[in-house]
């Protein structure tokens, strides 16, 4: 009887002293901060699949969101299953467009290529190369040489993303498709193609450890989402506050040396029980509408993590073009008229 009270004293002050640590986590990732007194540097991710999908001429939605709203700074993904439809045979007629408008307009563009890159399905791997990993890999680094000779002399071209998300499970892409192996191969062929511009790797804001990604390039980008959907339990919203993202950065500088830190997915759309055009309005409007994207960017730039490049332009577009609704897009535009730090 006395043995199970002690082991039972035992586990009562283990679960206490977990349960405080508990506590002063959220405490601490929680703590108020004040924001900056200078405004973070704003872009945004565009994917012309996503703007397809949406059913918009996506040639014409590209121009007016630059246009438009002003952007001076792109994410741009390569799909790589869009641009090698058959094997060996290359078709970049589709990025070729979208660097020259960059061009023309001076916007510094982060052009993102692997076989992760942002949007649904996450993975864009030719249905050729999916069962044979050899073989895929070999394609993979071939298809990134011929990318890279294509853009490494693009006055547009900032810097060069390697994969998105690599060490996240997210999304239609099997286990094992990309791992630190390849990653670093990747990563090797760049710099050894182009010396002169930095590599980013990225990973999840709340999932991610981030100090895997975070040692592999010359930048590293988080994610930042607030509120989300799940099919178990419904709408969430993440218990952090900016302060967690800061204690995470000072963490990885600690901890990989790594000092060059950007918010290169910030939540600036729904996510919610189904996708956006099978979605009324009123359940979009849950997780972002105008006063919500406003929220969003200040809180990540309380982070004090910066540039923040927004997800979701080609939603604000769609739904001031098909639906009438004018509201979140308008925030946009004055978002990204009042980003008025001079780029470096």
């Amino acid at each position: 009887m006395f043995f199970f009270k002690v082991v039972f004293r035992i586990i009562f002050r283990l679960l206490l002293l977990a349960l405080v640590a508990v506590f002063f986590l959220w405490l601490l990732f929680n703590w108020p901060v004040k924001k900056s007194d200078q405004k973070a540097l704003l872009g945004i991710t565009f994917s012309h699949l996503y703007a397809q999908d949406l059913g918009l001429d996506w040639k014409k939605a590209y121009v007016k969101i630059l246009d438009e709203l002003g952007i001076e700074r792109l994410r741009l993904p390569a799909y790589w299953s869009e641009i090698e439809k058959q094997p060996g045979k290359y078709d970049f007629s589709d990025l070729d467009w979208q660097i020259q408008q960059a061009e023309k307009r001076n916007i510094d563009v982060i052009l993102a290529f692997g076989i992760k890159v942002p949007r649904w399905p996450e993975c864009f791997v030719p249905e050729f190369y999916r069962q044979d990993k050899a073989v895929r890999e070999t394609a993979l680094l071939e298809y990134e040489k011929a990318l890279l000779e294509r853009y490494k002399d693009s006055s547009a071209i900032e810097i060069w993303q390697v994969e998105n998300e690599p060490f996240l499970p997210f999304g239609d892409c099997p286990a094992g498709f990309v791992d630190e192996e390849i990653m670093d191969r990747e990563i090797a062929q760049t710099k050894k193609i182009d010396q002169q511009r930095d590599i980013l790797t990225t990973d999840s804001g709340e999932m991610g450890l981030w100090y895997r990604a975070a040692g592999k390039g010359d930048l590293f980008g988080t994610t930042l989402y607030k509120t989300i959907y799940q099919k178990k339990i419904g709408y969430f919203e993440y218990p952090i506050g900016p302060n967690f993202f800061r204690v995470k950065k000072w963490l990885v500088e600690k901890f990989t040396g790594q000092k060059n830190f950007m918010i290169c997915e910030l939540q600036g759309e729904p996510w919610g029980p189904a996708w956006v055009g099978e979605m009324s309005l009123e359940e979009q409007y849950k997780t972002m509408n105008a006063e919500k994207l406003e929220e969003m960017v200040v809180f990540a730039e309380k982070t004090n993590i910066s540039p923040i490049y927004l997800c979701g332009a080609e939603w604000w577009y769609w739904l001031k073009e098909k639906k009438g609704e004018g509201a979140v897009w308008a925030a946009a535009k004055n978002l990204f008229q009042n980003d008025v730090v001079e780029k470096p």
